[in-house]
């Protein structure tokens, strides 16, 4: 039930991103990123709506979720990008 949720999800930011894939950074440029934030809704049947997606997010810590979640969002977020331009070799991630 979980899984075919998060699958649920999944498949939607992937055709929304596919419906704007050409607007997205048209220069292609190289080690630049966008956090997007994604509001959905699941209903009694289990089935999942997207409410909307933002360009510029709130990430303001006003819970205790938010405090653990958001410093790890943006740490794996630099991971993927700034990181991968700006090799430490002294962090064990790196590979």
């Amino acid at each position: 039930m979980k899984d075919d949720l998060i699958e649920d999800i999944k498949f939607t930011i992937t055709k929304t991103i596919d419906s704007v894939k050409r607007k997205i950074d048209p220069m292609k440029r190289k080690g630049t990123f966008d956090i997007l934030g994604y509001d959905f809704m699941v209903d009694y049947d289990m089935t999942v709506w997207l409410i909307e997606c933002n360009t510029n997010p709130c990430l303001d810590e006003s819970s205790k979720l938010l405090q653990t979640l958001l410093p790890r969002m943006l740490d794996d977020a630099f991971k993927l990008s700034i990181d991968r331009n700006f090799v430490n070799p002294l962090c064990e991630y790196n590979q």
